[in-house]
């Protein structure tokens, strides 16, 4: 077999037969070369039959690649070896040995919406609101305590609030139904084969002397039930053969365990450690700074990464002066990177928070760049923002039946598919709309509310219309009960569009949401208008993991951002946070952009920001300080860059605006003044104190 294009550790690596193998892969060290390598060895020159070797990655998208891979090597040989994910490998364990486990042989898995709807079930058997206990959430605390292998007795344990009580109560009845059904979920793919092989040693014995020979990958993403079936499986031969990398640890909000790679060598006590460290991806200065900055977290195996390429170009550092600038900025070079030869798909914009997409997908649209929002829907084309789009529209105008249909269920308020069925039936034999002609009922209800929001909307921003909008109608709560990582995207989402509604009133202090309403649908209609296949990539920080691109941004470098403070405020794990900067680094092969703003519109407030810690943490050498915007200045005041000092409004006062020229105030209601201006004849609401408008 030839080994001539690994180097030498790679090769150490790939010809180590017995015993336990850490194998510490360093960003863009070659770990699938090595991986696969080491398979085809242990069948072609060791003589390993191929149904001894078990092969475990994190998605069916890298089994697929390894089989693939594998396949190229040794031919037809590879179809078997056990390669999958931990859960199609539990599958098997499961579908093999079912009768000992008290299921039928036709059991089903059920997916995340079936286990919902068992959960929905059994909140209405125990008289419990689903508004107020959140399905999805406690599915998720189930699925934790699974993962953390905790039945409902073991759970209880831990129960220490009336949320935990309502769950365990629940985790119970769940586990009965399951059990009724002849079913399992998701998670019982991992916590059954352990439950199995803990009552059964036998079985496991006959697991153990299957799979003699055992490589997992990402082993650092392990949580504690992949950790234990990995370790027990491997038990017996110690044959075990992980791949990973602690500094690339930055899933700890799914369960993964970073400290399981940290422990290796304390689980095997003979385990033979190889580390990857030379890099055949970036530039040395890249890195470099990646090195400097990774070199700072404390609990983690020392290694530098290295690397035979060329010197490269200097980091780009450029502080804007705001979220505007900064996607100017980006968009500028993302065209001058064009110009010099770079595809579009050889180019990536990485930002921390998926609301940060916004901003720039606007620029992106106006300047006729290609881009793919890659892990997540474009920012208008989310269902939260759909749904508040949705209010805002039926707000504007309530005969708008596709956006009542569309919003008079959420969040759910026990108006059914057939209700609104035979409102529309309704409606259409008396020629009417279905706002018009609702009289009674939960839809009721829902009328009078939107009645209260066109109230609000006379007298209010478009920012607090928004904010008022999102809490009344009770979108805002059930996001904070479902108590999960995607209802906190869909949480700053919300609270992104209020950015939105604030930078179009900024611009020229004019509260219309009919204009409003107008450049939004310009937006939103325009993203489907590109259909190259050359696309920038903007994309999560998370998201990026296992990617490389020629051209890597890097946004929103901000204290609070990167490292990240928490939806709930809550300060995030410094050392994930650091890991989470160096996977970003090390994504880029030739060119990184560092980029954060001196100000920034989020979630709808507006406030100074300081740099990124992290990137104080990078020699200055490897760094070129662009527009001279190193050094601190002040920052204008938002107050100062939008509004007069705050002047006295009364009726009947003379005006004159920017663009509307002379004009009387009709009214003035809090922040609010109502003028007519004279030529063209027009009433527009204003906010009072806009730089645009001042007394005659």
């Amino acid at each position: 077999m030839d080994l001539t294009k690994l180097n030498d550790k790679q090769k150490e690596a790939v010809m180590h037969i017995d015993g336990p193998l850490l194998i510490l892969a360093g960003a863009g060290s070659g770990k699938t070369r090595v991986l696969t390598s080491r398979v085809a060895y242990l069948i072609n020159e060791v003589g390993i039959d191929p149904r001894n070797i078990l092969a475990i990655t994190f998605t069916n998208k890298a089994a697929k690649e390894m089989k693939e891979r594998i396949f190229s090597i040794i031919g037809d040989l590879a179809s078997k070896v056990q390669i999958s994910t931990f859960h199609s490998f539990g599958y098997r364990i499961v579908r093999e040995n079912y009768h000992l486990l008290g299921l039928e042989n036709n059991f089903t898995i059920l997916d995340e919406s079936d286990s919902i709807t068992i959960i929905k079930k059994i909140l209405k058997d125990i008289n419990l609101d689903p508004k107020h206990y959140n399905p999805k959430a406690i599915k998720g605390a189930i699925s934790g305590a699974k993962n953390e292998l905790m039945n409902p007795d073991e759970y209880s344990r831990f129960e220490k609030t009336p949320w935990d009580e309502i769950v365990i109560r629940v985790y119970r009845l769940y586990e009965e139904m399951l059990k009724k059904n002849n079913a399992v979920d998701f998670d019982d793919l991992l916590m059954l084969p352990i439950m199995l092989f803990e009552g059964n040693p036998e079985v496991l014995k006959l697991y153990q002397e299957r799979f003699k020979y055992i490589l997992i990958d990402e082993y650092q993403d392990t949580n504690e039930a992949q950790y234990k079936l990995s370790k027990m499986i491997s038990a017996r031969y110690k044959n075990i053969c992980v791949v990973g990398d602690g500094d690339q640890s930055i899933y700890a909000f799914r369960g993964a365990n970073y400290n399981n790679i940290l422990n290796f060598e304390k689980d095997y006590k003979n385990a033979k450690v190889i580390m990857l460290e030379e890099n055949y991806r970036s530039t040395k200065t890249i890195l470099k700074a990646a090195n400097d900055v990774i070199k700072k977290n404390k609990l983690r195996k020392d290694k530098n990464l290295w690397t035979s390429n060329d010197e490269g170009s200097k980091i780009n550092y450029y502080r804007a002066y705001d979220e505007k600038e900064e996607a100017d900025y980006v968009t500028s070079n993302v065209k001058k990177m064009f110009e010099e030869g770079i595809p579009y798909e050889e180019m990536a914009v990485l930002y921390r928070t998926n609301a940060q997409s916004r901003v720039l997908e606007e620029r992106f649209i106006v300047e006729g760049i290609p881009h793919k929002v890659v892990g997540a829907f474009a920012f208008y084309n989310r269902k939260e923002i759909k749904d508040l789009v949705a209010y805002l529209k039926l707000i504007y105008n309530e005969r708008d039946d596709v956006n009542l249909t569309r919003c008079i269920n959420v969040p759910k308020r026990g108006i059914g598919a057939k209700t609104i069925e035979n409102l529309q039936i309704k409606a259409d034999e008396e020629n009417k709309s279905i706002y018009e002609i609702i009289d009674s009922g939960k839809e009721l209800v829902f009328k009078e509310l939107i009645d209260d929001f066109k109230r609000k909307a006379e007298s209010s921003s478009l920012t607090e219309l928004v904010e008022y909008v999102i809490t009344k109608s009770g979108m805002k709560q059930e996001y904070v009960n479902e108590k999960s990582v995607e209802a906190n995207i869909r949480l700053e989402n919300l609270e992104e569009f209020k950015s939105i509604t604030m930078a179009f009133e900024e611009r020229n202090g004019v509260i219309s949401l009919e204009e409003f309403l107008m450049q939004v649908s310009l937006v939103s209609n325009s993203e489907d208008t590109k259909e190259e296949t050359e696309k920038v990539s903007l994309m999560t920080m998370h998201a990026a993991k296992g990617l490389e691109f020629d051209v890597v941004f890097a946004v929103g470098l901000e204290e609070g951002i990167v490292p990240h403070s928490g939806f709930d405020g809550a300060g995030a794990d410094i050392e994930e946070e650091r890991r989470l900067f160096y996977v970003t680094i090390t994504r880029a092969k030739k060119h990184l952009f560092l980029i954060n703003a001196r100000m920034r519109l989020l979630f709808g407030d507006r406030s100074i920001r300081e740099e990124s810690s992290f990137i104080k943490e990078i020699d200055e050498e490897c760094i070129e300080f662009q527009n001279g915007l190193r050094e601190e200045k002040a920052v204008i005041d938002k107050r100062t860059m939008f509004y007069n000092d705050d002047v006295e409004f009364r009726p009947g006062d003379k005006v004159v605006h920017d663009n509307f020229g002379k004009g009387i105030v009709i009214s003035v209601e809090k922040s609010i003044i109502t003028v007519a201006f004279s030529y063209p004849h027009q009433v527009k609401k204003l906010l009072k104190n806009h730089k645009t408008i001042r007394k005659e």
